[in-house]
């Protein structure tokens, strides 16, 4: 050890000699043991979260791969022009190229580094070197440029707050002409098209009516890899086109981008059809994690070169999808940026709400997220053309007299607008970051609602249950009131759900959230009633009188919506007792929680809403209170379930023309159904339960309400 490090240092000052330190190093690692680290004294904890490994190129940034630098690797020969002079073998090469591209853009889009994926190939960090190289040429400029465009809806969106890499460019140079691009694109697409003309006159035996220099020197392979490139330059060119389309303001390319898309799907199976028909030959078995049609490994890449462009971070360690994974995924965006142009730019904010929310079911990635945000909100305004107060006033159902009053500008009501923004901002974000914000705007909503509460009493006094028509502002405030109201148990009730999503809870805790989902959900229905019986009062104001008993019927009659939520009440106070009747007589075993009481889960689920004061006065002596004597004999218990699915089935008709709600009602339908059987079952076998029989709650019907199943084992 001694002797390995005194030849290290061989020299001193200006004349200092660079000695290789691995002899010292072997020596130093041949005398540890596991855990133990050589560090100086002035080492702590602190400096160990931030220590690097030597030699781990996944913690190492100073490690060389095969060059120190781009020009090296070019000398090389790593990014030969042309790469080969066997234009055949060319041409391969360049498809190779085109689908590893493909594939290191859509592991860059999963949140890895631009730099180690679409930048990890040496051609587009030289692109002047490219000119000579049409075919190669025009395909890295449409990819550099699409990148750009890429980034820039992410940043206009700040949904990069998710992968913070997504949007950094560690200096490269993404700059050009990005018109240019698609005239480069469109020449050499001709030309090819040309090409494919040609060979197919050939084949056919027809005369060729202009001297057309074919694509490749092999005739059998020409037809083949004509239509293999024309597939992929027309892909690259559509989804330009779906980009900027969607970059319009106001939604204006909404249906163009429609076509666009289309388009792209299309020239992506046909790539896909196509790749049986290059793949490596000689027999060679394919690998499943192959970037390339053909399975070859492509030319011109190297990772290592823009590995240091993320320090004084460690490089991470990047495995790029694979081209089957690739095709699925740009199929799979390209269906969610097709169903974000669908989106009707007339809906309501409620409309709006719903469709983000559905929209979220299919999990969409980052990109299609960045742009569906960048539709909604734009300049401050929904979908760029309607200002947000104009947007709360319809939610609401304010009059049109709210117009000629002020009260848009109170500062609480210039809150309000800022917080519904905020809100769509959000539900735009993946469900954890989702989740994790709606749990803390809840309070900023609470306060909103507290603020115009005070300024209503300091202006009015202290507000009646039901606004009357003596003053029109007093009236205004008090319908705001109520929708803010509503706005925040919805917000509340989304909260909830989420954590089914995110399987924030276990079984045993499935009892306290069930109820909490009643207990909001009950709250969300009251107001939501009470906005549209105001509704309702205020469009019949100035009609001729009608007959009182009939006006009395009316008033009572529940709204589709209303009815709506409330199969998901009786379905939640259903599961609530059943849980906690299983619970009682112990027939379902709870997990031991040696770290935490129940109260403590109670509180560490459910704390953002209790600091919300959502709802009042509820606590976890409340939920204890209301589930302590629940049985399997009770008659009620089982009436939920058989209530949720009757209303189900009532409301049907008033959804016959919105698949998505008669979707969810045939669901909630199918778990109401199930569990009535499965309490069935349970009330006949009681304390007699058989250890052969095993009670679990599954997800198979519905992703937020269990569906229990008894199984015999």
């Amino acid at each position: 050890m001694a002797a390995a490090e005194a030849s290290i240092f061989s020299g001193s000052g200006d004349n200092s000699v660079w000695t290789d330190v691995s002899p010292l190093l072997q020596a130093a690692c041949n005398g540890l043991q596991d855990g133990e680290l050589i560090h100086g004294d002035n080492f702590n904890l602190y400096a160990a979260m931030s220590a690097l490994e030597i030699m781990d190129p996944k913690m190492d940034s100073g490690m060389i791969g095969r060059y120190y630098s781009v020009d090296e690797a070019i000398d090389g020969g790593a990014a030969p022009i042309p790469i080969s002079f066997d234009r055949t073998v060319d041409v391969q090469c360049t498809i190779d190229i085109m689908d590893h591209l493909l594939a290191c853009e859509a592991t860059w889009h999963k949140g890895h580094s631009l730099a180690q994926t679409v930048f990890s190939c040496i051609y587009l960090l030289r692109p002047e070197r490219t000119t000579s190289h049409a075919l190669l040429h025009s395909y890295s400029s449409v990819i550099r440029a699409t990148c750009k465009a890429v980034i820039s809806v992410v940043s206009d969106a700040r949904t990069h707050e998710e992968e913070d890499l997504f949007t950094m460019m560690y200096g490269l140079n993404l700059n050009g002409e990005d018109e240019k691009c698609l005239s480069i694109l469109n020449a050499v697409e001709e030309t090819i098209s040309r090409q494919l003309r040609a060979c197919r006159a050939l084949s056919a035996r027809r005369k060729v009516l202009e001297d057309i220099e074919p694509l490749q020197n092999n005739p059998m392979l020409e037809e083949g890899y004509c239509r293999a490139i024309l597939a992929r330059l027309r892909f690259r060119k559509h989804f330009y086109h779906v980009l900027m389309c969607l970059k319009r303001p106001q939604g204006r390319g909404l249906q163009l981008a429609r076509k666009h898309v289309a388009s792209c799907i299309s020239e992506l199976k046909a790539i896909r059809e196509l790749s049986g028909q290059h793949t490596a030959c000689g027999g060679q078995t394919i690998s499943e994690d192959r970037t390339t049609a053909s399975g070859r490994q492509p030319v011109g890449f190297d990772a290592s070169l823009n590995a240091r462009l993320s320090a004084p971070t460690p490089p991470r360690s990047i495995k790029i999808l694979s081209w089957s994974e690739a095709i699925e995924y740009f199929l799979k965006l390209l269906q969610d940026l097709d169903i974000i142009s669908s989106c009707s730019l007339e809906n309501s904010l409620d409309c709006v709400l719903h469709f983000v929310v559905q929209f979220q079911k299919s999990q969409p990635d980052l990109v299609a997220r960045a742009h569906l945000q960048r539709l909604l909100l734009q300049d401050g305004k929904l979908f760029g053309r309607e200002a947000i107060f104009s947007v709360i006033s319809k939610a609401a159902t304010l009059p049109e007299v709210v117009k000629n009053h002020d009260i848009e500008k109170m500062e609480c009501v210039i809150q309000l607008g800022q917080l519904v923004i905020n809100l769509l901002r959000i539900l735009c974000a993946n469900s954890a970051w989702q989740r994790r914000k709606l749990g803390k705007i809840l309070q900023d909503w609470r306060v909103t609602y507290i603020q115009l509460e005070l300024a209503l009493r300091s202006k009015f006094g202290e507000p009646s249950g039901t606004p009357s028509g003596e003053n029109i502002c007093m009236n205004i405030l008090k319908q705001l009131l109520v929708w803010v109201e509503e706005k925040v148990y919805w917000i509340a009730s989304r909260f909830l759900m989420l954590g089914f999503e995110l399987e924030l809870y276990s079984t045993s805790e499935y009892g306290m959230v069930y109820w909490y989902i009643y207990v909001v959900s009950v709250k969300l229905v009251e107001k939501l009633h009470h906005r549209i019986s105001i509704s309702n009062r205020v469009k019949c104001r100035g009609k001729k009188k009608r007959v009182p008993g009939k006006d009395a019927t009316r008033d009572i009659q529940f709204s589709p919506t209303v009815l709506f939520l409330q199969s998901h009440i009786c379905l939640a106070e259903g599961l609530t007792m059943m849980l906690a009747a299983l619970r009682n007589e112990k027939m379902i075993l709870e997990s031991p929680t040696p770290f935490n009481s129940d109260q403590e889960r109670f509180f560490q689920h459910f704390e953002l809403l209790q600091k919300a004061g959502i709802p009042d006065h509820n606590s976890y002596q409340s939920f204890e209170g209301s589930t302590k004597n629940a049985s399997l004999s009770m008659l009620a218990m089982y009436n939920h379930f058989k209530d949720a699915q009757r209303i189900a089935k009532e409301v049907k008709s008033s959804f016959s023309d919105d698949p998505e709600r008669l979707s969810e009602l045939r669901r909630i339908e199918q778990v109401a159904e199930h569990n009535s059987v499965a309490l069935s079952l349970l009330c006949r076998v009681g304390d007699a339960l058989d250890s052969s029989l095993k009670l679990s709650f599954e997800f198979s019907h519905h992703p937020h309400f269990a569906t229990a199943v008894v199984r015999r084992s």
